[in-house]
């Protein structure tokens, strides 16, 4: 019946195999345990917990599973390695050390979102739980349609919470706690977007004098947007070529496409210096350049103390569009962004500033161009570099938190027994073997274990990022975003407009303000909000804006300060030193 050498076997539930053979509770309870204990044994491993630990954890699953027992419970997330490892792997252990029959769904994200609206406007429940971005924070605490976390552990979860869920433990759940304080969301799996760059080409003697005797300082991780710009320059016109290959010093994507908005929503305005100070996002201006008093967004123009058409967003528009036409691969600009994402590996890019850290797995397979014959890669990873408009104590790029979220609408029972299959997917037990497997980390401990530190030298700096001082400035969307399925549409199709070159940065980033503060407007007089909910500034005068403090800020006289580089072993050294 359960044959560790093969697991991913198609069986009969444990549970009906049981009730067909007649067996005893007590012979169930060790049916469940013996196979708890031949999961532990050939699948979750390695674990920061002993075996004997994992036992323990896994006997408190057993023991609350014991009212669901042959439910068949059904939850979904977007398709990615983290979650098809959840799918194909920990839900079938699940299953079997729970007798609970549960069906892991996998769907592109877009599909998810979708669903997911379609159950809070119809209170007709879909799934039994969802893996979505803690994006949508903002739109489940205002909306009433969400369980809140906090009260399901304090009320009907309680009996059904892990005393070995250890919440402190998690990386993630201050972008999962609305301004109410309560969490919302359980963190299941990050990633972040960093820079990217060809180390062995950076460390190449005549490549290094060639750029210090042009630029004047030396080549290495960009510290501003001033670098960077120089390092494309400098190998797209002036290198040119490596061991014979044309090489590029951008990469990016610019079709018209749903994906063309994440490029943007997901922090490129921050990184540029847009919105104002504060972590996890920047408070009363958030980096999609939207304002709030009170919790009540209040409007994303100039013209309402909102950001999203200010300067810094223009100075990031117009830098996104020139530097794909001027130091991309010419096909760049017809790619969306999965196909984009695999360029980097076939070895003609030299750095790329918006690198998710989702794709390591790919990115170092053995055979690659930018993988070595030892299995180490010759690229990095390091902090992006930041724009002009940027201060200490904003927020620097994004990181991407799929989070477990349950609506009001799904029967108690069902979501109580989803629940559990959230904390089992999350728990110490298995964590750190997921965590090697999507490399997509949740957990304090499994980032500090000795499983990661003797995978970092294979990973490119990923290990070293999430044990970085640095790392708190990468962040989601936050709470400002009142309705994110349906502002997030917006930005696709006026970014479009300007990497098509139909529109100006500017009249391009004046559209999208207007229509985010029109679809605001409609939400306030709506009242489907239930807390919260936007509260529109009126229109005025956008120098009274630039006046204030913090964010809009005008319009820097130089927007190309002196370009500043640091040598990566330096940064690695200076966030060890960080850590004591």
């Amino acid at each position: 019946m359960f044959d560790k050498n093969n697991k991913l076997r198609h069986s009969v539930s444990l549970a009906a195999v049981l009730a067909l053979s007649g067996l005893s509770a007590s012979a169930w309870a060790d049916a469940y345990e013996d196979a708890a204990k031949k999961w532990i044994g050939s699948e979750f491993k390695p674990s920061t917990l002993t075996a004997d630990q994992q036992l323990e954890e896994l006997k408190w699953f057993i023991k609350a599973s014991q009212p669901f027992r042959g439910m068949k419970i059904n939850v979904v997330s977007e398709t990615i390695a983290t979650h098809e490892y959840e799918s194909k792997v920990l839900a079938k252990a699940f299953s079997e050390i729970t007798g609970i029959q549960l069906t892991h769904d996998l769907l592109q994200e877009g599909d998810v979102v979708e669903k997911l609206q379609t159950q809070m406007q119809s209170d007709k429940n879909i799934y039994d739980g969802w893996v979505n971005d803690s994006d949508l924070i903002g739109t489940h605490f205002r909306y009433g349609k969400t369980e809140s976390i906090t009260d399901l552990m304090a009320n009907e979860g309680k009996d059904f919470t892990s005393p070995t869920l250890d919440l402190k433990d998690f990386i993630g759940t201050s972008f999962t706690t609305a301004p109410d304080g309560k969490l919302y969301q359980l963190p299941d799996q990050q990633f972040a977007n960093l820079y990217w760059f060809r180390a062995d080409w950076f460390e190449r003697p005549e490549l290094k004098a060639k750029f210090k005797e042009k630029y004047g300082y030396e080549l290495g991780v960009p510290v501003n947007w001033s670098a960077y710009e120089d390092i494309a320059k400098f190998f797209s016109e002036d290198v040119k070529e490596i061991d014979g290959k044309r090489v590029y010093g951008h990469m990016d994507y610019g079709k018209k496409d749903p994906s063309l908005g994440w490029r943007f929503t997901d922090a490129w305005f921050s990184m540029a210096g847009g919105g104002d100070k504060g972590l996890p996002n920047g408070l009363p201006v958030d980096e999609w350049g939207i304002r709030v008093e009170d919790c009540h967004p209040v409007g994303s123009s100039v013209t309402r103390g909102g950001d999203t058409n200010g300067p810094a967003a223009v100075f990031a528009t117009t830098k996104y569009v020139e530097w794909m036409k001027k130091y991309a691969p010419p096909e760049a600009a017809g790619m969306t962004f999965s196909e984009s994402g695999p360029v980097p590996s076939q070895g003609n890019i030299a750095q790329q500033i918006f690198w998710y850290t989702a794709f390591t797995a790919d990115m170092t397979k053995p055979g690659l161009p930018v993988m070595n014959a030892d299995g180490t890669p010759k690229w990095r990873m390091a902090p992006s570099p930041r724009g002009p408009y940027w201060e200490e104590g904003m927020k620097l790029g994004y990181q991407d938190v799929g989070s477990w979220t349950f609506l009001k609408s799904t029967p108690e029972k069902q979501r109580l027994a989803a629940w559990l299959y959230a904390q089992f997917v999350t728990s110490k037990t298995v964590s750190l073997k997921k965590t090697i497997v999507g490399l997509t980390p949740i957990r304090e401990s499994d980032i500090n274990s000795q499983a990661l530190t003797d995978l970092a030298p294979k990973l490119g700096g990923l290990v070293e990022f999430y044990r970085s001082p640095a790392r708190v400035q990468w962040t989601p969307t936050g709470t400002n975003v009142p309705d994110y399925p349906r502002l997030a549409q917006l930005w696709w199709s006026h970014i479009a407009e300007a990497a098509s070159g139909e529109k100006t940065p500017q009249q391009a980033l004046d559209g999208l303000a207007k229509d985010q503060d029109a679809i605001m407007t409609r939400l306030e007089r709506s009242k489907a909000q239930a807390t919260c909910a936007p509260k529109m500034n009126p229109e005025r005068d956008a120098q009274y804006w630039f006046d204030q403090p913090g964010a809009p800020k005008p319009k820097l006289a130089n927007e190309k300060p002196k370009g500043e580089t640091v040598n990566y072993n330096e940064l690695l050294k200076s966030w060890e030193a960080a850590r004591k």
